[in-house]
């Protein structure tokens, strides 16, 4: 089946940069078909996408959000019965709505042998305010149902000014991940796997702790005599998976902070064992029956002494509240990745492969997020 993924943003916004990357790093050995839309620049990139082999259906349909419907159901399924290509990228209209394209895919993938796979927007970090100000709605459409945001530019701007338009887009869309890496020092392969279900740290974190005999989070050793993971509470998170849905695009949060409440399990639950077992004897709850975790994204850079200080302080430090987990992906101030993770009483700092955006999350009991915050520099 042919997957489709949209990646949409304002012309100049980078979309041509990050195609070709995509082409020569993830999409290696698939067949690509590109399909343009460029709002009175019909095929501006054609010239080196034919000599790539790949072949271009372009529409000369005018203005996306009024006319590109109906002459795009009929595009779409002569390329998929023509060429039956493994992949179609729409690079839609910068002056379209991105909902109107997900609509468009969705109202013919019913008919034809292809899925929306992915929907990404490309959009210019020192651009952010002044285009939401002058294209006001078709900007934030943009934004608010991109499924991943990719920044542009990122290499060549202020840090400050990364971080005031991030904040500005997060305004609009407070799910999706966004890369602010530059997109240059990202593998493609990374790349693609954020634009198809970039996952919050907290998930990771969750899915790393997880059961696997019957899918529940539990205390340590507790299920089935199965030694788990010391870090796990015998909680159940429940987190909307991407599902590419239009109506409905419920992405997984990135970067702010959450709290969790204890689920209890039914009495036969797992193995028959009785896990109502989280109060004392007075019928108190312990004080780790509710967990909170607290996540940022971020661009800040830190030296491994500074993160390996700031783990031994997590560790020492009960003002931080009682930590049981703490893992991050952090740009160096040298220029290398670095990744850490700590659990109680051990924590482990590493160089690790570049990472879509600095992400950090902390995970434990009656946590002081201010003081958190700090900690990290992040205040």
């Amino acid at each position: 089946m042919t997957k489709i993924d949209i990646i949409s943003g304002f012309l100049g916004a980078g979309k041509t940069t990050l195609i070709k990357k995509l082409l020569s790093e993830a999409f290696t050995g698939e067949q690509v078909v590109l399909i343009e839309n460029e709002f009175g620049e019909i095929g501006i990139d054609g010239g080196f996408l034919k000599e790539s082999g790949i072949e271009i259906r372009e529409m000369n349909s005018g203005c996306i959000c009024c006319s590109l419907v109906g002459d795009f159901g009929k595009s779409l399924r002569e390329v998929v019965d023509t060429y039956h290509p493994d992949r179609i990228l729409i690079e839609p209209s910068g002056v379209g709505k991105l909902s109107d394209v997900i609509k468009a895919v969705q109202d013919v993938q019913g008919e034809i042998d292809a899925r929306l796979n992915s929907f990404s927007t490309v959009v210019d970090v020192t651009k952010c305010r002044i285009y939401r100000k002058n294209f006001g709605e078709f900007f934030s459409n943009q934004i608010e149902y991109a499924g991943a945001v990719i920044l542009s530019r990122t290499d060549k701007a202020k840090p400050e000014k990364v971080e005031e338009s991030v904040a500005l887009l997060r305004e609009l869309n407070d799910k999706a991940p966004f890369i602010t890496t530059p997109i240059a020092q990202l593998a493609g392969s990374k790349i693609l796997e954020t634009m198809e279900s970039g996952k919050s740290l907290e998930e990771e974190l969750l899915d790393e702790i997880i059961c696997p005999e019957c899918g529940h989070h539990h205390e340590h050793g507790e299920c089935c005599g199965h030694d788990h993971d010391h870090e796990d509470h015998g909680h159940k998170h429940h987190h909307g998976h991407e599902d590419h849905d239009h109506e409905d695009h419920d992405h997984e949060d990135h970067g702010h902070e959450h709290h969790h409440g204890h689920e209890d399990h039914d009495h036969d639950d797992c193995c028959g064992h009785d896990h109502h077992h989280h109060h004392d004897h007075e019928g108190h709850h312990h004080a780790d029956d509710v967990f909170t975790s607290w996540g940022r994204e971020t661009i800040h850079t830190y030296t491994k002494d500074q993160i390996a200080d700031i783990l031994k302080t997590l560790e020492e430090d009960s003002a931080y509240g009682n930590v049981l987990r703490a893992k991050g992906m952090v740009a160096g101030t040298d220029g290398e990745w670095i990744y850490f993770d700590m659990v109680p009483e051990e924590h482990e700092v590493r160089a690790g492969a570049p990472e879509y955006t600095g992400r950090i999350c902390v995970i434990g009991a009656e946590l002081n997020e201010e003081k958190l915050a700090e900690l990290f520099g992040l205040a």
